[in-house]
């Protein structure tokens, strides 16, 4: 009788497939076996010969290990916020929420060796009823998180780098999704907020409402129960919250205005590169703050749309999409500080190299050493190695934080 893999879990198979956006179906395909063979490998009935293993590890493009790790026994039971509920992005929530579990995987395993920065998220005393809240309302909460910050009412210079300084971790892949563009969650182990950001449209202005509109679902639905956001008209005024609250927070009402010579859409062209806000957005919040009536907003999209502007405004191709720093510099600084090498770090972490990359933001290849090698800090120095713990020191204090993310 063949053997089959020792200690195979079949659940791992689905999380593969799952991740890769495979059906039962399309893994039988491209592995040559028929699709009961799949759902036998899959619910732990049968392990797959070690010839198949192998071809299986290479399709999905994943170390054996991974398929040989315990299903861990915590679960996960926090709110994912979702942009679409539809159907149509099923299929790509999935993939994503399979992902993003690596994600935070690789995040736990750079706490071994790093402190990451404090989550320093303001609090309010929100209505028991959050879909009470009025525009009036959200326009007030999105005033009061930048006196929380004391970051004024100015432009802000780069909104991922301002999640990350405050503890949220921020990543960018691809959701291969119209309708997705970012998530966000509260993990409930260790209290850490999270940002996913697409890669799929690299539009530096959509970026930046995307953070805003995911920093929204952080501090206003964090203790909204899933079972309600699964209402579909439940979820569209938590859409329209999240939306109001992501412009308000980057186009605070009192400066926009003031700066704002003209509600035209040259006047909206001329702030873009000073606000880094999109010229439809501009539009929309005018709306939102009365500046402009539904008459003249009809008319102004017309004229948007006429202008080829639906498709790419003026700018965009030259304003740069913010990246996330914190995770690819953690892994830079194990390697720099010599805590671990970059074979020690595949080896530990049992994912595909452009896995690791992709999702920490580290250039394609450094994994490797074939990829672009951020030079090693000299002065001043942000973390040595502790001697005998084989964890680095704190990073937390400010000018140690800004050097790390601005590094």
């Amino acid at each position: 009788m063949p053997l089959g893999t020792t200690g195979f879990v079949g659940e791992r198979l689905v999380e593969a497939r799952e991740a890769r956006g495979l059906t039962n179906a399309s893994l039988a395909e491209i592995l040559g076996v028929s699709t009961t063979a799949i759902s036998q490998y899959e619910h732990g009935r049968v392990s797959p010969r070690p010839e198949v293993m192998s071809t299986i590890a290479e399709k999905l493009n994943l170390p054996v290990s991974f398929f040989l790790r315990p299903i861990s026994s915590q679960h996960e039971e926090a709110t994912l916020f979702w942009r679409s509920l539809s159907s149509a992005t099923k299929q790509a929530r999935t993939k994503a929420r399979r992902r993003f579990h690596w994600l935070k995987e690789i995040v736990g395993y750079l706490r071994e060796y790093l402190d990451f920065p404090e989550v320093h998220l303001p609090t309010f005393n929100l209505p028991k009823d959050i879909l009470e809240l009025t525009g009036d309302d959200i326009e007030e909460l999105a005033r009061d998180c930048r006196q929380f910050w004391n970051i004024g009412d100015g432009p802000l210079a780069d909104v991922v780098l301002f999640l990350e300084s405050n503890g949220v971790i921020v990543s960018r892949g691809k959701l291969e999704a119209e309708k997705l563009d970012a998530f966000s969650q509260w993990k409930v182990i260790d209290d850490t907020p999270y940002v996913f950001l697409t890669s799929d449209k690299m539009s530096a202005v959509r970026s930046r409402l995307d953070a805003g509109h995911e920093l929204a679902h952080l501090v206003l639905h964090r203790n909204v129960p899933a079972r309600q956001i699964a209402n579909p008209k439940v979820h569209r005024i938590l859409e329209w919250q999240a939306f109001r609250f992501g412009s308000a927070f980057l186009l605070p009402s009192s400066s926009f205005m003031n700066e704002l010579w003209s509600p035209t859409l040259d006047a909206f062209h001329s702030l873009k590169d000073r606000w880094k806000v999109s010229i439809g957005a501009m539009t929309k919040r005018c709306e939102e703050l009365g500046i402009i009536d539904e008459e003249q907003a009809r008319r102004m999209w017309m004229n948007y749309g006429r202008r080829g502007w639906r498709t790419e405004e003026p700018l965009d191709d030259r304003l740069p999409v913010e990246k996330p720093r914190l995770l690819s510099r953690s892994v830079e600084l194990l390697v720099n500080e010599r805590v671990k090498t970059r074979e020690q770090i595949l080896l530990d972490l049992p994912y595909a190299q452009t896995d690791i990359e992709e999702l920490t933001g580290l250039t394609r290849g450094y994994l490797t050493g074939i990829g672009e090698v951020v030079p090693k800090l000299r002065e001043p120095k942000i973390a040595e190695v502790l001697n005998g713990s084989g964890k680095v020191v704190s990073y937390n204090a400010p000018q140690n934080l800004d050097q790390l993310l601005r590094w």
